[in-house]
């Protein structure tokens, strides 16, 4: 059955070409390197010299190349004469992997699965073990990698009940691929049943590596700094997706203009549009961040479609200008600086979680002590979530017209918005330790191998 797998995807080949062109007109990355793809290479071979080892790490996209960061950076500290072989799927991803490297590393992008890239791929780069991050699972790069004796892990896995169900339809490529896996480390004990459901060697339930993230302090520090001089409070729609922002500024137009404060009280459930009407956007300045920066300018042309300025964050110089928050959105179009972004607000709205795509990640909201209003979708991060949820770090409303209440409740109560935010940073610090449980499961298996480790 692998094999009809195989022969659509090279049938494919073609289709993937176009798309990718496609792609690079909107984002030149695409257009980068892209017989890599296919296993042809201009980069020289990795011929590992004595006392060096190649590790292969594996991101997809920009999120996980974040994590990822982590992970090299105690592994170089672990394994004396480390060589980084990094792919990725995305250009985000590779993009941002571009400074993980050091001298001796290389950069590719991930082999599309078919048996001829995946051969010439390790053939060319001889890794000693490979790492995937979260859930890139690729039945021919497994089945290939255990052929030519190379440990291939899945670490920081996570596995929602949507996509345990979508592998189980196709459990005749899913199962052999689960059960070549050389070792699984989950996130959850929930993610950890639903991945030995589908064969998987789950030898460890590890925590998410993206707790032990540190925000970079001086963005941090930054927006903290640039909030200080504001006269309204901010709020930020962090990683929004396609179809939420037009949902949210539809609430915000629909917001009253007039507001009486009110006692803080806990949301109910049932809140949408018309308790909004209760409420002003005015009195708020509005951030929105989009997830994917192929977006930029499209959420900014759709903020000015529904009426409002935009502000785009590119084009301050020393700060966020003096505007009208009742008529200006100021639009985040910039990469990396998620710190700022969070130091900057007083409350975030989570994107991805409006719509059923599973929600972003709300774990570095919480790093940078901002309160989190989610919607109803996240598992993508189910176990982060609760975990929020519960210690009062995050509150979860039915839709965006609801988040914009609750938003706007807590920060007219700072003392509420204050209690959140030490509640986000106790969570963070509380649920540390993945990346130490990690490294170490890492280090086992090249010792195991025979390569020295710290």
């Amino acid at each position: 059955m692998r094999s009809l797998y195989s022969l659509v995807l090279w049938l494919a080949q073609p289709l993937l070409r176009r798309k990718l062109a496609r792609r690079s007109v909107q984002e030149p990355g695409y257009g980068v390197a892209v017989e890599e793809r296919f296993g042809h290479y201009t980069t020289p071979a990795l011929e590992a010299q004595e006392q060096e080892v190649v590790i292969w790490v594996h991101a997809v996209s920009l999120g996980e190349t974040r994590t990822a960061a982590l992970l090299i950076q105690r592994l170089r500290e672990r394994v004396p004469g480390m060589r980084l072989l990094l792919t990725h799927g995305t250009a985000t991803g590779r993009a941002e992997g571009a400074a993980l490297l050091q001298a001796g590393d290389v950069q590719v992008w991930q082999p599309w699965d078919t048996p001829g890239a995946v051969q010439r791929f390790l053939t060319h780069f001889k890794p000693r073990l490979g790492i995937l991050i979260e859930t890139e699972v690729w039945p021919n790069l497994i089945a290939l990698s255990q052929h030519n004796g190379v440990p291939l892990v899945l670490a920081n896995a996570r596995m929602s009940e949507k996509s345990r169900r979508q592998s189980a339809r196709l459990a005749w490529l899913s199962r052999p691929a689960m059960a070549a896996l050389t070792a699984v480390w989950a996130q959850t004990e929930a993610d950890a049943d639903r991945l030995r459901q589908l064969g998987a060697r789950v030898q460890g339930v590890f925590g998410n590596l993206k707790f032990d993230a540190t925000p970079d302090a001086d963005k941090r520090a930054t927006g903290r700094a640039w909030r200080q001089g504001l006269a309204v409070p901010v709020a930020v729609f962090a990683s929004s997706r396609e179809g939420e922002e037009l949902a949210w500024l539809q609430a915000l137009k629909t917001a009253a203009t007039s507001h009486t404060s009110k006692p803080f009280r806990p949301l109910d459930q049932s809140q949408s549009a018309q308790v909004a009407t209760d409420l002003i956007a005015s009195e708020v300045q509005w951030l929105v961040v989009p997830r994917h920066p192929q977006r930029f300018d499209a959420v900014a042309a759709l903020v000015e479609q529904q009426g409002f300025t935009v502000s785009r964050r590119s084009q301050w110089k020393n700060g966020p200008p003096a505007t009208d928050p009742a008529h200006t959105i100021w639009l985040g179009d910039s990469l990396g600086e998620m710190p700022l972004y969070y130091g900057l607000a007083e409350v975030a709205l989570l994107g991805g979680s409006f719509e059923p795509l599973g929600g972003q990640n709300l774990i570095e909201a919480a790093a940078c002590g901002c309160p989190v209003v989610m919607g109803p979708h996240t598992f993508n991060f189910a176990q982060a979530a609760e975990l929020a949820e519960a210690a009062g770090a995050a509150k979860r409303v039915a839709d965006l017209p609801a988040a914009v209440v609750a938003a706007r409740e807590l920060l007219d109560h700072p003392p509420a918005q204050s209690t959140m935010a030490e509640a986000a940073l106790a969570l963070s610090r509380a649920n540390r330790g993945a990346l130490e449980k990690t490294v170490q499961a890492v280090v086992a298996l090249l010792g195991q191998q025979g390569v020295h480790r710290l």
